[in-house]
This record gives C-alpha cells, structure tokens and sequence, in this order.
C-alpha cells in the first residue's frame, strides 16, 4: 500500500508562532479531515511525521502531546479516516539530535513498521524543512499553502519548478488521487 507521510502543525491543523500547548488550541483545518479520508479510503497509509520542540523548551508535557493526538486522530476518524503511525521529535533546534526535520530520524522510523517506497509515497509539508526531509529519504515532497506553507514561497526557500505545490490537503488529495 502506497504511504501518505504529513507533517502536522499546518498541514493537518492550524498552526501558532506560540506554538499548539493544550488540546484546546489544536484546531483542524477545513477540509484537511476529509483528505485524509479520501486517501486513506483509496488504499493510501497514512503517517505524520512532526517536529514537536515544544517538549523540549518545556511548554508541554507528553501527556498533553498525547491528548493533542488523541483529539486529532478522533477528528480524523470522524470524517472517515484514519492514520497508521504517529511519529514527533521532541528536540529543540538546539539540541542537533537526528529525528528533528529536515533530518530523516522521523521518516527512518516510520520505515521501520511502514516500508517506504520511492516509486508512490510522499511527503506533505507546509515548510522548506519537510520538503528536505523527503528528498534526503528519497521520496515525492509536496508543499501546502496552509500554516508557514506560503511565507516558504514568498521567500524563496522552496520553489513550485521543483517541488508541487498545492493551497491545502484537500487540493493535494484532489490532484493525486485524479
């Protein structure tokens, strides 16, 4: 089965320079629930993969991470989708480890359960660092316009003659699966 990775924060769900501290503050963006349904039930795996240095500086704790992706997960299987695999690094910058994007520690890890394949799979992010993640693994990279998507364009860091750009996930799923 063909494999789906998305980042989170402005992909799947609104994003905020003050980054997404409580279940509260992570809110779904339109459409983007639907697209992974439609995915997932045209036979596509879906995983995310997320830089989460919140952890790190100590702005939440695990336990509230995993009520964020407890609540999305169940925003998801309400329009009728599902994913396969979450996967976060939970460093900041600073701490120069191998999981944080626009490394592959993420994406290696979740070829260890899910075999990526080059020929189908993708990554969809809304920053240049998903984009060089991808690549370094090998696989399609695609941006979205959502979240940091369009101040990538505008300055410059990814460019739409090397890398499909899309204004969401749900213009993403339309295209790839049409």
């Amino acid at each position: 089965m063909p494999l789906i990775i998305l980042d989170r924060d402005g992909v799947i769900n609104h994003d905020s320079d003050a980054y997404i501290k409580t279940p509260d503050e992570w809110e779904l963006i339109e459409g983007s629930g639907k697209a992974i349904a439609r995915l997932y039930e045209s036979g596509y795996r879906i995983a995310v993969a997320t830089n989460q240095s919140g952890l790190g500086r100590g702005l939440f704790d695990l336990q509230t991470l995993e009520r964020i992706h407890a609540k999305m997960r169940r925003a998801i299987e309400r329009d009728g989708g599902m994913l396969d695999m979450i996967t976060f690094c939970p460093h900041t910058p600073d701490d120069n480890c191998g999981c944080r994007k626009p490394r592959t520690g993420l994406l290696q890890a979740i070829n260890q359960e899910i075999t990526i394949n080059p020929d189908t799979d993708w990554m969809v992010g809304d920053t240049d660092k998903d984009v060089l993640a991808a690549q370094r693994m090998g696989i399609r990279a695609a941006l979205v316009e959502t979240g940091k998507g369009s101040r990538v364009l505008r300055d410059g860091v990814v460019s739409r003659e090397t890398t499909p750009v899309f204004k969401n996930l749900q213009a993403f799923a339309t295209w790839l699966l049409n």
